[in-house]
C-alpha cells in the first residue's frame, strides 16, 4: 500500500531522528515525486537528507584519494585505493544525479516564491559543484559550467529579490564563494563574494586570512597582504558583539591567526627596511 505525503514526512523525521540518511532521503525523494510544491519544513528535509548522504561520501573520497597518493611504492596497495575509490565516486555520482533529477523534473518548476527558486537553484549550484570534485577533463569543464550558471541565476534572483540578511541569501554567497576559490581557484572573486557575508563570519575571515598569505608568501606583495588582513581584522573587531556562539571559537581563532600574521609582516617589513636578516616567524593560514 502506497504511504501518502504525511506518512512520508513522518517517516523521513525518524530517520533523521536515527540518523539513517539515506532512508531519510528515499523518502523525501517520494514526497518530491508526488509533485506539488513542498512547504519550507519539507524542503528543508531534503536538503538535510541529501546534505549527510552525499557529505558521506564526499568525506570518504577525500580520505581514500589521499591514501592512494599515500601508496605509490605499492602498486597491489596502490589499485585497490584507487578501486575503492572509483566505487565511492559512482555512489556520490547517482545521488548528485538523483538531486539535480529532482530539482529540474519537480522542484525549479514549481517554485512558486523567489525564496525557493533561490534554495533549489543554489541546491542545484551546490551538486554539480560536488561533481566538479571528482570530476576531470571535459567531464569536470561541462559540470563546472552549469554549477555557475545555477549559482549565478540564483544570485541575480537574490540580489533583486531578497534581503542581503536572508539566511538563504547568505548561504548562496557562502557556497558561490567557495566555488570560486576551490573550484575555478579565483580567491579574488571568492573575496569579493564573501563580503556579502557578515565580516565576523568564520568563511569570510578565512578567505581574507588565505588571500592574504598567498599575496605575501606567493605574489611577494606585503603591501597587499598586510592591507587585505588588516581590513579583514578592523571589520570584524567592529562587530565583535554580533557574533553567535556557533561560529565564536572558529571566528576568534581566525582572527587571532590574522593578527599574528599582521605583527609578523609589519615586523618583516621592518627589517627589511633597516636591511635586517632571517625570517622571523611562519606565516599561519588554513
Amino acid at each position: 500500500m502506497a504511504e501518502n505525503k504525511d506518512e512520508l514526512v513522518q517517516r523521513a523525521k525518524l530517520a533523521e531522528q536515527a540518523e539513517r540518511y539515506d532512508d531519510m532521503a528515499q523518502s523525501m525523494k517520494k514526497v518530491t515525486e508526488l509533485g506539488s510544491e513542498l512547504s519550507n519544513e519539507e524542503r528543508n528535509l531534503l536538503s538535510v537528507a541529501y546534505k549527510n548522504v552525499v557529505g558521506a561520501r564526499r568525506s570518504s573520497w577525500r580520505v581514500i584519494s589521499s591514501i592512494e597518493q599515500k601508496t605509490e611504492g605499492s602498486e597491489k596497495k596502490q589499485q585497490m585505493a584507487k578501486e575503492y575509490r572509483e566505487k565511492v565516486e559512482r555512489e556520490l555520482r547517482d545521488i548528485c544525479h538523483d538531486v539535480l533529477d529532482l530539482l529540474d523534473k519537480f522542484l525549479i518548476p514549481k517554485a512558486g516564491n523567489p525564496e525557493s527558486k533561490v534554495f533549489y537553484l543554489k541546491m542545484k549550484g551546490d551538486y554539480y559543484r560536488y561533481l566538479a570534485e571528482v570530476a576531470t577533463g571535459d567531464d569536470r569543464n561541462a559540470v563546472v559550467e552549469k554549477s555557475q550558471q545555477s549559482y549565478q541565476e540564483a544570485f541575480d534572483i537574490a540580489k533583486d529579490k531578497m534581503q542581503p540578511t536572508h539566511p538563504i541569501r547568505l548561504g548562496l554567497a557562502l557556497n558561490f564563494s567557495v566555488f570560486y576559490y576551490e573550484i575555478l581557484n579565483a580567491p579574488d572573486k571568492a573575496c569579493q563574494l564573501a563580503k556579502q557575508l557578515p565580516p565576523t563570519h568564520p568563511v569570510r575571515l578565512g578567505l581574507a586570512l588565505n588571500y592574504s598569505v598567498f599575496f605575501y608568501e606567493i605574489q611577494s606583495s606585503p603591501d597587499r597582504a598586510c592591507q587585505l588582513a588588516k581590513q579583514a581584522f578592523d571589520d570584524a573587531i567592529a562587530e565583535l558583539d554580533t557574533l553567535n556562539e556557533d561560529s565564536y571559537k572558529d571566528s576568534t581563532l581566525i582572527m587571532q591567526l590574522l593578527r599574528d600574521n599582521l605583527t609578523l609582516w609589519t615586523s618583516d617589513t621592518a627589517a627589511d627596511d633597516q636591511e635586517g636578516g632571517g625570517d622571523t616567524g611562519e606565516t599561519g593560514g588554513q
